[in-house]
């Protein structure tokens, strides 16, 4: 997955969820948009380097957009959301991820459930059950290990709910992870942040939804960050 051209920025501030304020290489001020309504825990503090992309765009009162953070030198984390499911979508035509590899048509957002819930990806393939696919993000990491949630979820404890029911239909049900922050080798659900979460995640599990992350891989020209993609499989510890 290729950026738009991104350029750096200082962080003074974020805030109402959808606006942060930063610093230009030129020393002005102004405010962009975040894409991002989560905690953003460990996404950056007042005084990082972010990378922000202009829309160009006359009408959108916001134009810059709010898309990585550099953590320090080695360490990235892309705070759009948006882009998991972009990301996914990718990697799933190309192949990349290997459970998943066998189906060759994809459907995005899909209706399903009793919650009136969307799937992010329904994937078909001649001679094969159907497999729901639900997409999160990963930008959490702590002490080396990638997690999930940043903060209560009812959404994806929904999300489980639905894809529980799905697999006791006798479907394929997944549940992924996409690593959207190049600082973890390893996945383990946030149980001090949402514990219900968790104990959702450990009985869909023991039903037989499958549960999968993948590292973040950022792409780099001239020292400016130019893209991101999956490139391997990490342990999930449940």
């Amino acid at each position: 997955m290729q950026f738009p051209p991104l350029q750096p920025a200082k962080l003074i501030r974020r805030y109402k969820r959808f606006m942060a304020d930063i610093e230009l290489a030129n020393g002005e001020t102004t405010t962009i948009h975040c894409a991002n309504t989560g905690t953003m825990l460990g996404c950056g503090s007042a005084g990082d380097t972010i990378w922000y992309s202009d829309s160009k765009s006359l009408t959108r009162k916001y134009p810059f957009s709010w898309e990585l953070t550099q953590l320090n030198q080695q360490q990235f984390v892309c705070i759009n959301t948006h882009r998991s499911n972009q990301l996914t979508l990718e990697a799933l035509q190309n192949k990349q991820i290997s459970q998943l590899a066998e189906y060759d048509e994809i459907y995005p957002e899909v209706k399903y459930g009793k919650e009136n819930s969307r799937i992010d990806f329904l994937l078909k393939g001649e001679g094969l059950v159907d497999c729901y696919v639900e997409v999160k993000s990963v930008t959490l990491v702590r002490n080396g290990l990638g997690q999930f949630p940043d903060a209560v979820t009812t959404r994806g404890q929904k999300h489980l709910r639905e894809l529980m029911e799905i697999k006791q239909q006798g479907k394929r049900a997944v549940i992924f992870f996409a690593g959207l922050h190049n600082g973890f080798d390893r996945f383990r659900v946030a149980e001090d942040i949402d514990p219900e979460y968790n104990q959702l995640l450990q009985q869909a599990v023991k039903l037989g939804v499958e549960v999968y992350c993948y590292a973040g891989e950022f792409e780099f020209q001239q020292q400016i960050p130019c893209g991101l993609k999956l490139s391997h499989n990490v342990p999930v510890i449940i």
